[in-house]
């Protein structure tokens, strides 16, 4: 099994051999950290039981978090966030309400992208932020996990890595790749700010074999192809 704390040893490891290298997290939480000031009013998208705003919540002005799923919201670990229940394509809150909106690992399961930007565009103030973390459809890790049937990914992630089949949502890839969103941003009228790719070879690494084949493939995947996504856009 490839428990987090194994993950993240050989994430390590693979920055010594990439000295610079950052991780997806640390990409996103940077980007965050621009926008998370002491007069910002923040949201924090499908904020599940965590994430980002558990380090930075209680630096900003006000912070709201919405969430679909009642259990993770139940169990948010973040005092300062004052917790919606709702789908996150009906975002129940005003018009220009917020200075800074966050989104890690809920685009992938969106059916209805389009909505969710829209919603974001509506909420935040002129010259906000929509910073979002998500899968990048076009790596091979991804392509690898579509191929496992919808009703054995819970399992089969339990298995190999350890999540809870609790903590498993169906994912849909209907907004995750570069030229996908830059459309949406171009819809709503967004202004990319940035949008990074983040290679992480760790996925596969179940093992020392393993974690050596998949650095060494790493290597070989296009920028464009790798698997994360970091996206910092601006309402104009």
């Amino acid at each position: 099994m490839l428990s987090l704390d194994k993950q993240n040893r050989y994430r390590e490891r693979y920055r010594a051999m990439r000295p610079g290298w950052r991780t997806s997290g640390e990409v996103y939480e940077s980007r965050v950290r621009r926008y998370a000031t002491g007069d910002a009013v923040v949201l924090d998208l499908g904020c599940g039981a965590g994430g980002v705003m558990e380090l930075l919540g209680a630096q900003v002005k006000m912070l709201a978090g919405v969430d679909r799923h009642r259990p993770s919201l139940l169990c948010n670990r973040v005092r300062a966030m004052h917790r919606v229940m709702s789908d996150v394509d009906a975002i129940p809150f005003r018009a220009a309400a917020f200075d800074l909106v966050v989104c890690s690992w809920v685009i992938e399961h969106v059916t209805r992208p389009d909505r969710l930007f829209a919603e974001v565009s509506r909420v935040l103030k002129p010259a906000g932020h929509f910073v979002f973390l998500t899968p990048n459809a076009a790596n091979y890790v991804i392509w690898l996990n579509r191929l496992v049937p919808k009703l054995a990914q819970a399992p089969l992630v339990h298995m190999l890595y350890g999540r809870a089949q609790g903590d498993t949502f169906p994912v849909t890839y209907r907004a995750n790749t570069l030229r996908a969103l830059r459309a949406l941003a171009d819809d709503v009228g967004f202004r990319i700010c940035a949008l990074e790719t983040i290679h992480d070879p760790t996925y596969l690494a179940f093992g020392e074999v393993a974690f050596r084949l998949s650095a060494l493939v790493e290597r070989f995947i296009a920028d464009e192809r790798a698997v994360h996504i970091v996206g910092d856009f601006a309402k104009t």
